[in-house]
């Protein structure tokens, strides 16, 4: 299973292929949140974050100082003081594979730890748009959809996945002055047949 962390603003950026010790820097409920924040809604101070998280500033920043230390994150230099410094995202697209950590005890912890903050960040999201007021222009064109009725092969499942990746990359160059910022989550994976008999 590979994830994108979450995709920049840059598509044809080569994606930094997290590893164990990165992962690890990630792997953190807040610095999960932190890192979430900052990709979607651009620079803010240790002191703006800890407002909108309900954290300690001290602790949010020794938060900032780690993810800046795995490469996540930069502060953004000419803006601010010493005192009040801005963090930012930095612009290259993050891949975790997950193939990478079976074989790897030490790191399971972590790959773990990361899985299950990334679904429900995401999880958090629908229920954020679930429970805002848009009008029904925006309620139509928006869309919570499965589909549970596929039987694919691990090769048509990985080519279906790369051809929802291109036509979500080619979205990606739209400039508009009437956009708004859209999120697409795309969650696709093997079930196990349940047995009804």
């Amino acid at each position: 299973m590979t994830d994108e962390v979450e995709r920049t603003p840059q598509p044809s950026t080569t994606p930094r292929r997290i590893d164990a010790r990165s992962l690890r820097g990630l792997a953190h409920p807040l610095r999960m949140r932190i890192f979430e924040m900052l990709s979607l809604d651009g620079p803010a101070t240790a002191t703006r974050l800890s407002e909108r998280l309900g954290e300690n500033t001290g602790t949010v920043s020794w938060h900032l100082r780690h993810l800046a230390e795995h490469g996540f994150i930069e502060e953004e230099t000419g803006r601010g003081t010493r005192r009040e410094r801005w963090w930012r995202r930095v612009a290259v697209p993050n891949e975790l594979n997950t193939a990478d950590f079976r074989a790897d005890p030490d790191s399971r912890g972590a790959l773990s730890v990361y899985l299950h903050e990334l679904v429900q960040l995401h999880f958090d999201r629908v229920i954020t748009y679930v429970n805002e007021d848009w009008d029904d222009e925006w309620r139509a064109a928006g869309t919570l959809s499965d589909w549970c009725d596929l039987r694919l092969t691990p090769a048509q499942l990985a080519s279906l996945n790369a051809e929802l990746t291109e036509t979500i990359a080619r979205y990606s160059a739209v400039q508009d002055p009437d956009t708004v910022p859209v999120v697409v989550q795309l969650q696709s994976f093997p079930r196990r047949q349940r047995d009804t008999g």
